[in-house]
């Protein structure tokens, strides 16, 4: 392996210690709150890509709620996790390319499905 790829390697192996909600543990309904270093979100999981989000920039722009997708977590620059919805320490990238200051707190509600 390269010396690029196995630098790449050890970065993503270190964000396993990190507190992180991934796509995959989601499903429709549940709930996602995000606190950053300046804004909370609220994310209601549509499907692994897709999300109903409210709060910080879409808050301030007027927007909320809208639907938009996660791209990801990533550090600020362009290495992003695409598997993941939200990571503390990390920035959240929406789809719209809106970036988020650094997770500070995440938490999930989940939806029981049940009347």
């Amino acid at each position: 392996m390269s010396g690029l790829g196995h630098n790449l390697e050890k970065i993503v192996e270190g964000t396993n210690h990190l507190r992180q909600v991934l796509k995959s543990d989601v499903h429709f309904g549940d709930l996602v709150f995000i606190t950053t270093r300046n804004s909370t979100y609220s994310l209601s999981v549509l499907d692994e890509d897709r999300y109903i989000v409210s709060g910080g920039w879409f808050d301030r722009k007027g927007l909320s709620p809208v639907k938009a997708t996660v791209a990801g977590c990533s550090w600020g620059g362009s290495i992003i996790k695409v598997d993941t919805v939200a990571a503390c320490g990390l920035h959240l990238e929406f789809g719209n390319r809106v970036i988020t200051t650094p997770i500070q707190k995440v938490s999930v509600v989940r939806f029981s499905g049940k009347n």
